[in-house]
Formats: C-alpha cells, sequence, structure tokens
C-alpha cells in the first residue's frame, strides 16, 4: 500500500503522525476478513487517535465509529491515524496478542517504526521507501501547505482550500480545530492527521500577509 508514503514534512512533525491499516489478500485471506477487520477496528478504537476510517464508508469526519465498523466487509482497508509513538507501540502490542492473520501496516518515519517494532517483539516483513517527487517541483504548493495536502494520499485535499482556511484563521473567522476538520472531510480513507493539519494552518496563518 502506498497511498500514506509521500507525507511531506519536517521531521519533527512527522514523528507525530503514524498510520496503522489492515487489509487482507484478495487471492490469499480476503474471504471472511471483514469480521477480522471488525476486530482490528475495535482494538485500535482503545486508543487514542485523530482519524480512522475505511474508504468505501468514510472518515470519522463524515461517518460515525459504528457505521464504519458495521460496514466492513472482506475487500475493506481498515485505518487509524496516531500521533505518540507509545500508543503506537500500545496499539501493535494487542494486535500482536490478537493474531487476526490479517497484515498490518504502519506509515511513518522509518526509525521510528523499526524502533517501535523491535519495542514490541514484531519482525518487520517489507518496507516501502517513498521516492520523493520528480519533474517541475517548483509548481508544488510551498512546504507546510504541501505538508497538509499529502496526508490524504489520494489527493482530495485541495491547496488552494488549504490557504483559503488558513486566511480565515488568521483573520480570526475559523478556529484552526474546525478548518482542520473541514481539510479532513474529502479524505474518505480516514488517514488525514487532523491534529498535525491544525498545528500547520497555524504555521502558514502566521506566515500569510494581510
Amino acid at each position: 500500500m502506498s497511498h500514506t508514503l509521500h507525507r511531506c514534512g519536517v521531521p519533527e512533525e512527522l514523528k507525530k503522525d503514524f498510520v496503522v491499516f489492515s487489509m487482507s489478500a484478495k487471492t490469499v485471506n480476503a474471504p471472511g476478513s471483514g469480521e477480522k477487520m471488525k476486530r482490528f477496528f475495535e482494538i485500535l478504537s482503545r486508543f487514542p487517535s485523530t482519524n480512522f476510517g475505511d474508504v468505501k464508508t468514510g472518515s470519522r469526519y463524515n461517518a460515525d465509529w459504528q457505521t464504519i465498523h458495521d460496514r466492513f466487509r472482506d475487500q475493506s482497508v481498515a485505518h487509524y491515524v496516531f500521533t505518540d509513538r507509545g500508543t503506537v507501540a500500545q496499539a501493535l502490542r494487542e494486535l500482536k496478542q490478537a493474531d487476526l492473520g490479517l497484515s498490518v501496516i504502519v506509515s511513518g518515519l522509518f526509525g521510528e517504526i523499526e524502533a517501535i517494532c523491535r519495542e514490541v517483539g514484531l519482525p518487520v516483513h517489507t518496507v516501502q521507501y517513498s521516492g520523493g517527487v520528480l519533474g517541475r517541483t517548483e509548481r508544488l504548493p510551498p512546504g507546510p501547505v504541501l505538508a497538509i495536502t499529502t496526508m490524504c494520499g489520494h489527493g482530495l485535499v485541495s491547496a488552494r482550500l488549504v490557504e483559503k482556511l488558513a486566511r480565515q484563521v488568521k483573520r480570526g473567522k475559523k478556529e484552526a480545530s474546525a478548518a482542520a476538520a473541514e481539510l479532513a472531510r474529502p479524505c474518505m480513507c480516514g488517514v488525514f492527521n487532523v491534529e498535525r493539519a491544525e498545528r500547520l494552518l497555524r504555521e502558514i496563518a502566521e506566515r500569510q500577509e494581510g
């Protein structure tokens, strides 16, 4: 899975951005995996998170937890977003003990993920790296804006909307938390880190003129 690989930003910010998700393999263990996915979702609900979801139903910002849970099917993909490495470690311990028979993917800074896996006694099976962005990179939005838009791996968060909401935050027309929640709604997977977006919106607002 690569839709959470390309999150941009500085290491200190990315240390507070972890996506834990699970999926079945269509030709291997998909039959009956919907019920296991529900169990995965239940286990991770015990831990403080900033977002969760499944692309076929939505995220916590456009659907409720129970609806997402009840609609899991064999081809679903369950996501949770955490902001604390200790929480991720606890969640992985619980998942290890549950032994659901599903692939579990953790997205974040590789050094952090590797250390967490060692800590909880899990071998790292496969590693995917983002190769960065090639081509006319001068056409990309500025750093903090790009850090927000790349938190939606399917590109559904608009850079212009980020800038508009940051202006509203700067002018006192909208709270940063409400602006971050608005940005989260188009990201149906639920992998958008709302707490991180709130911090970045304040940073963008401080840099804007007028």
